[in-house]
């Protein structure tokens, strides 16, 4: 049996990092595996579902390096939908009911008041025909109900019913189908709702393992019951605890926060976003894994903890900068092209600013800064002006190496009497035009003699 799993986000928004966690779970327990991974777009919501949202998942997807073997959109499979329901409704396991949300509010409470478990009686099967046709005269649509098996003879009469599975993530879990209401499958309007779409699609795709967030542990058992009542095994469950922000509030797509799109842009590198997305709420330490390889390697879905996970954005720059500042000159000789660093001196440019980036984004400012002008974010006293100038007479002949920088550092102390800040700033800004930035020493011989003298003058 080949591992199957799928990523099944709705496209009416950009995925954040929440959406993340859920897509690189399956990619990394597949990717171990030797599996398959689904990308499955659940647009059956054609008033929300938006092709371009679609475009933005399978892009931030890709950036993160998450690749599918297939993909599938809902829209185009509502035969396989409409045949499973009509399978059910011969089988008397998906019924018309016809109660408003009103009516359903008000059982509701009375239960409630009557110290009984807030569950749908399944009073729309006590209807006979002749009181449906008169509710639907009287314009009400039925939305319709899977019929769980927890009873023996008489649906009226529940009884305990447990339906259990060794969770990938939780370990084994139980769920009581008697605490449960009937779930609606197909709203009034004739849509469906989310289960019996993505159980068709799972039977149909062959998906062995449903890896997902923890707050669809209580839908499972339902789920498991309509797999069966299809007449399919069901898969294998998983439920990863979710992130929240360090407030504790849950991330949500409409607002868009800290979507993989806006991390992106930000110049977060995707395996920073990978890497927290998959350790942070397990036993692991988070730290920035190089590669999907190596991040598969420290992956195990059972040291994840069973409560939320929370983290603060800032952890995500601390990530990205590690990364950056190992990265190989091969690591990004292609991104630096497209931003115009290329030629011969790109390799040591690269490796004499990569310490000091947030971004490799940001190497085209310093690349602009050596090869152009300096920039103008500080500016020099009359008396540090002076001061640059006399450096210059103490310059060392080329040819320029590593060491150029120390060797000419000391014959300005000997020859002004200057040291420590009083000497190594004025010089910084003559030469970058910043107070902060990059090692001089790695860029000197970058510039040359005649640029820095012409920096200094």
């Amino acid at each position: 049996m080949t591992v199957t799993v799928r990523f099944a986000p709705s496209p009416t928004g950009h995925i954040h990092i929440g959406n993340t966690r859920t897509a690189l779970f399956n990619w990394l327990y597949a990717k171990k595996l030797n599996g398959r991974f689904i990308l499955r777009f659940d647009d059956t919501d054609a008033e929300r579902s938006r092709q371009e949202y679609a475009d933005g998942i399978a892009r931030d997807l890709a950036w993160l390096g998450i690749e599918p073997d297939q993909t599938v959109a809902q829209s185009g499979r509502f035969e396989h939908y409409d045949a499973a329901a009509e399978k059910l409704k011969a089988a008397g396991l998906l019924y018309p009911s016809y109660e408003t949300p009103e009516e359903l509010e008000r059982r509701r409470k009375i239960r409630l008041s009557r110290r009984l478990p807030p569950v749908y009686g399944r009073e729309a099967l006590k209807l006979t025909d002749a009181e449906k046709s008169a509710l639907e005269a009287e314009g009400r649509r039925p939305h319709w109900r899977f019929l769980l098996p927890n009873f023996a003879d008489d649906p009226f009469v529940t009884s305990r019913t447990e339906v259990q599975w060794d969770d990938v993530v939780r370990g084994p879990q139980t769920v009581d189908l008697a605490s449960m209401s009937d779930p609606v499958l197909i709203r009034a309007d004739g849509t469906y709702l989310y289960t019996l779409p993505s159980v068709v699609d799972d039977i149909d795709l062959g998906v062995t393992h449903v890896i997902r967030g923890d707050d669809h542990v209580t839908n499972t058992g339902a789920q498991i019951a309509l797999f069966r009542a299809l007449g399919a095994e069901p898969p294998a469950f998983g439920h990863h605890n979710l992130l929240t922000t360090v407030s504790g509030e849950g991330l949500s797509k409409r607002t868009g926060a800290l979507s993989v799109a806006s991390l992106r842009d930000a110049g977060i590198e995707p395996m920073a976003v990978a890497s927290l997305a998959v350790l942070i709420g397990t036993s692991e330490n988070v730290a920035a894994a190089s590669s999907m390889e190596e991040l598969a390697a420290l992956f195990d879905p059972t040291s994840t903890s069973k409560s939320a996970a929370k983290f603060d954005p800032a952890e995500l720059s601390g990530l990205s900068r590690h990364l950056i500042q190992v990265m190989t000159f091969d690591d990004v000789q292609d991104r630096l092209a497209v931003l115009g660093i290329a030629g011969d001196e790109a390799e040591a440019f690269w490796l004499a600013v990569r310490g000091n980036l947030e971004a490799v984004a940001e190497a085209a400012d310093w690349w602009s800064i050596v090869r152009a002008k300096p920039a103008q974010d500080a500016v020099l006293s009359e008396e540090d002006r002076i001061f640059v100038r006399e450096a210059g007479k103490h310059l060392p002949q080329e040819p320029w190496d590593a060491e150029t920088w120390r060797v000419w550092t000391a014959a300005v102390k000997a020859g002004t009497g200057r040291k420590g800040r009083g000497l190594f700033m004025p010089l910084r800004i003559a030469l970058t035009g910043r107070e902060q930035g990059p090692e001089l020493a790695g860029l000197l011989p970058l510039l040359g003699r005649e640029e820095t003298l012409a920096r200094l003058s």
